[in-house]
């Protein structure tokens, strides 16, 4: 039997960061049908560290372990951040905001659902690029300290949650250049240019004209 050496890519930079707002249901539902027409990009960030929230259960039948089966009930993406675009933020966080410029902030609210998207780049020039079409803001930190004779980064974290975006409990979407079905054509700007989905989404984000 033959041998085959492999040597997958490193990972080198993280690259920017997407995140459009989804447009819900009258009744105020998660909609995956719309998001809003723009999305937004940012080249802040410093660090991502995911966790997926996963469970695993053995099925026992005739005295043996039958089977596990694991369900990824979320995912929690904790984004470092130089800086961060305080009117999104506010809108994440579900602020109530003055039209006077009094902003209220605390109270309990329903926070809007958002798709977010990352960059991996890995030496070599591949690519990995994630859409996770159903997030929420579940946590922000905002950290300030005296300014010293040297000037130093004052970063803040935001903890972005991914939920099932549809009945097969998917969480995330992504593309790897690594990978054999790696899209022909296919770049960050058109992968990103609005949430991707579906085959549908995809198909139409790399065709001609798009």
């Amino acid at each position: 039997m033959a041998i085959q050496t492999k040597k997958p890519m490193i990972k080198e930079t993280v690259g920017g960061m997407y995140y459009n707002f989804n447009t819900p249901t009258a009744n105020g539902e998660y909609n995956p049908e719309t998001y809003e027409e723009s999305t937004n990009k940012c080249n802040n960030i410093k660090n991502i560290s995911t966790t997926e929230n996963a469970e695993s259960v053995v099925i026992k039948a005739s005295g043996e372990d039958y089977e596990t089966v694991s369900q990824n009930e979320n995912i929690d993406m904790a984004v470092e951040v130089v800086a961060f675009d305080k009117k999104d933020l506010a809108k994440m966080r579900a602020d109530i905001i003055g039209e006077k410029g009094l902003n209220r902030s605390g109270r309990t609210s329903r926070r809007p659902f958002f798709a977010f998207g990352k960059v991996v780049k890995k030496v070599g020039g591949g690519v990995e690029y994630a859409w996770y079409p159903k997030c929420q803001l579940v946590e922000n930190t905002d950290d300030i300290a005296t300014k010293e004779k040297s000037f130093s980064e004052q970063n803040d974290t935001v903890t972005i949650r991914a939920y099932s975006y549809n009945n097969e409990g998917d969480k995330k979407v992504y593309v790897d250049s690594e990978m054999d079905n790696f899209p022909e054509g296919l770049t960050e700007e058109k992968f990103f240019a609005k949430p991707i989905l579906t085959d549908e989404d995809l198909d139409a984000a790399i065709a001609p004209g798009a």
